[in-house]
């Protein structure tokens, strides 16, 4: 695994060690694992050498490193990483005999505002990140024009959410619980979400299931909540009256390019912007037929990992401070 330090990879080391005798793993990464050290080397994907030692011995390379966040600075860092990344990665897996990768791309190459694309609508990318992780795709499908005989898969995740995870599904789950939620727009436009636990057990069933030719998939977890069932089921979840005001899209939009100012002249980072305005009153449903159709049955559903999350992060006593950092 490259770049599983993070949310997802963490979730994945944790669901495979159940099956240590079946699966020996090794994750290389720039930071260290919260949990899982032992089996952490420290490398970089845009170092070839750290690549070529690496992956030496591997039957299968899952790839997760990224640059991902809104406001990566400087933005050649998304392609150094996403697309240079890959690059490498291809390389090293070539001179170690290695011919499996499952690539974790994004239903950013769509674009926002697409009605429910799936695998076939044609990528639309709209910021650097989204372009990126296209452009890597591209590497892919070049690659296995000279390799048929590799086993490629690609997964494209919608927003992933879960227990640890401070991204801007939590974020919102933390505003609406707190009761300091503010719903621009009517909350009628659907938000496709996917909870980690599902899929970390999906990359378990590319792993196992999913290993001649080229493939992508779409993944989230169906059905789709819209804005103002997602804040009703949260509400049920927690047993707690929780109000929503609504406010129209151009005072919200105007109210996102006041905060993008003010992280201009301070210099720092903050949690609203009109990207993530954007984003949030934006259309994101995604159809993810192809990958609950191939046999996989997801552990949980979105309700019941939403629960889960909720409960985790606002109900019980946490276990310790380590968070996961996302967009």
């Amino acid at each position: 695994m490259i770049g599983a330090s993070g949310f997802v990879g963490t979730r994945l080391i944790d669901l495979l060690r159940n099956e240590a005798e079946k699966y020996a793993m090794k994750n290389v990464d720039i930071q260290p694992s919260h949990f899982f050290n032992d089996i952490t080397v420290t490398g970089d994907v845009r170092n070839q050498d750290d690549l070529d030692k690496q992956i030496a011995g591997s039957d299968i390379v899952i790839l997760l490193a990224a640059q991902h966040r809104d406001d990566v600075e400087p933005t050649s860092l998304y392609y150094d990483v996403n697309v240079g990344g890959m690059e490498k990665t291809l390389k090293a897996m070539e001179k170690n005999g290695c011919k499996r990768i499952i690539f974790f791309s994004s239903v950013a190459v769509y674009g926002l505002n697409k009605v429910n694309p799936n695998e076939e609508h044609p990528a639309d990318p709209f910021n650097h990140y989204g372009k990126s992780k296209w452009q890597a795709e591209l590497v892919l499908q070049e690659w296995y024009k000279s390799h048929p005989d590799w086993n490629i898969d690609i997964i494209r995740p919608t927003v992933i959410f879960g227990e640890r995870n401070r991204g801007n599904v939590y974020n919102l789950l933390r505003q609406i619980s707190g009761g300091k939620f503010l719903m621009v727009g009517k909350g009628e436009n659907k938000k496709s979400m996917a909870y980690v636990g599902n899929i970390v057990a999906f990359v378990k069933y590319m792993m196992d299931e999913v290993t001649t030719g080229y493939n992508v998939f779409n993944y989230v977890d169906k059905p789709d909540f819209t804005m103002n069932q997602l804040i009703d089921h949260i509400s049920k979840v927690l047993n707690k009256h929780i109000p929503s005001t609504h406010f129209p899209y151009w005072l919200g939009m105007f109210g996102g390019y006041c905060f993008d100012l003010l992280a201009k002249i301070t210099g720092k980072k903050l949690a609203i912007s009109s990207v993530r305005v954007k984003k949030f009153c934006a259309t994101t449903e995604f159809d993810a037929t192809k990958a609950h159709n191939c046999g996989f049955k997801a552990p949980y559903t979105l309700g019941e990992g939403l629960a889960r999350t909720l409960e985790f992060e606002f109900v019980h006593p946490k276990p310790d401070e380590i968070e996961f950092k996302t967009e």
